[in-house]
């Protein structure tokens, strides 16, 4: 094991910190992992243990012909410290990884807390230090961070509102209504399917775009309006957007029949499960800032959760991001500071692996550093670098945050015949060539 005279400062203990200090700990560089619970938490925490997952428990697609699951596939393959605890401590989710929260918080937390070269300080962090840091305290950045950060950087700072979808207690739903059941009876039926006719759903999409919203104290000054970010979209702004929405949304009834009726449906509520245990289940798709009181009366109105205990009520809270692009290189260092990296959401990648992934590849830059290595770029032909280069670089148009998709990666420099699954998979099994050559340099 290497060790230098140089430390790495992590400050913020979510995935992107988490996994940035254990990448450089891996390679002998000592790291000091400074965060502010349980001191101190933002309107989205909760819980006391690391890398705690505040939206869905979902970590999406386990394809790696899909955006997502290759990228995945990607950091497994790289040792990535999440994918580990995804992996042991997964819920049965169908085509998706799903974990239990609680433990795959605690996996992490035990980690980080158990390697020899890792120091953990509980304190809130409200400047910017000399030498090798990474910033990775999330899009949710306490205010005195947020300011060193602005002092630094000028007014290159943008928001945008994100929610949580509800959880609800298994006992309290009604399985005489509800049933489990996959989508085209792919894998495991693991997902309870709540059913609506279209008397139902027509009743339950009018209180839901009348309900009562909570009041959101802050707002996007630059736009003078609230952003919403689309991988996010609350349920009640989605069905704002047209009566039939949400049946090609979240409660699209395709490929769902009741597995004794052989019946389907109007529209249809998946829940999916929330810990190994099944004792509880999140509403899929539904993100929403209704009032509590207002959740309790609409969503018991979907059959199957007319007695739902809520066990924790869907939120809204602003999140922040950078306006990455020209600002940070490639190894998501500032151009201006090398020394200095910024990982996870507040970047500008969106999603709890994007976030990872990130931290990834900063923990493995500021490492090298250190100890006088060349750098690694990983090329646009994998998703790890094709997500680098989009932070880095943006696209057309306005800057906005990013899931891990095939329109940023490289294009095939040959013709694929046979649709777009086997173009997708040729370029999954490019990019895992790539990082397995990666990999053997490193």
């Amino acid at each position: 094991m290497i060790c230098t005279d140089t430390k790495l400062t992590v400050i913020g203990a979510g995935l992107a910190g988490c996994e940035a200090a254990y990448q450089a700990a891996l390679r002998g560089v000592p790291a000091k992992l400074i965060e502010m619970k349980p001191h101190k938490r933002t309107p989205a925490h909760k819980a006391d243990g690391f890398a705690e997952l505040v939206c869905s428990n979902s970590l999406r697609n386990s394809d790696p012909t899909s955006a997502i699951g290759l990228l995945k596939e990607e950091l497994r393959r790289m040792g990535s410290l999440i994918m580990e605890a995804a992996d042991a401590t997964s819920v049965a989710a169908g085509g998706a990884l799903a974990v239990d929260r609680d433990k795959f918080s605690a996996y992490v937390t035990d980690k980080i807390k158990s390697h020899p070269l890792i120091e953990v300080i509980y304190e809130e962090a409200d400047t910017i230090p000399e030498g090798y840091c990474v910033i990775a305290t999330g899009p949710l950045t306490s205010d005195p961070m947020s300011d060193a950060i602005g002092t630094l950087i000028g007014d290159r700072r943008l928001s945008f509102f994100d929610a949580a979808a509800p959880i609800v207690d298994a006992e309290s739903i009604n399985m005489d209504t509800a049933f489990f059941a996959s989508r085209w009876n792919k894998g495991d039926a693991d997902y309870i399917n709540c059913p609506m006719n279209e008397e139902e759903y027509k009743a339950f999409y009018d209180a839901l775009v009348s309900a009562e919203t909570a009041e959101l104290h802050e707002f996007d000054e630059a736009h003078g309006e609230f952003r919403v970010f689309e991988g996010c979209m609350p349920v009640e702004v989605m069905a704002s957007r047209g009566v039939d929405t949400l049946r090609y949304g979240p409660l699209k009834p395709v490929g769902i029949t009741h597995p004794e009726k052989g019946e389907r449906y109007y529209a249809v509520v998946q829940l999916r499960r929330e810990n190994a245990e099944g004792t509880m289940f999140n509403l899929v798709g539904f993100q929403t800032h209704l009032t509590f009181p207002e959740q309790r009366r609409v969503f018991r109105m979907i059959p199957g959760l007319e007695n739902a205990e809520f066990l924790r009520y869907g939120v809204m809270h602003r999140n922040t991001f950078l306006d990455s692009p020209g600002l940070l290189a490639r190894d998501y260092s500032l151009r201006e500071r090398g020394d200095l990296f910024f990982a996870g959401q507040m970047t500008g990648v969106e999603g709890y692996i994007e976030s990872a992934g990130s931290g990834f590849v900063c923990g493995l830059s500021a490492a090298r550093k250190i100890l006088g290595e060349d750098a690694v770029e990983f090329p646009g032909t994998t998703m790890i670098g094709a997500m680098a280069r989009y932070v880095s670089e943006g696209g057309t148009g306005e800057f906005q945050p990013m899931n891990a998709n095939f329109g940023i990666i490289d294009s095939l420099d040959h013709r694929v015949k046979g649709g777009r699954r086997v173009k997708y998979a040729a370029y999954s099994d490019r990019a895992l060539s790539e990082i397995d050559r990666i990999k053997e340099l490193i």
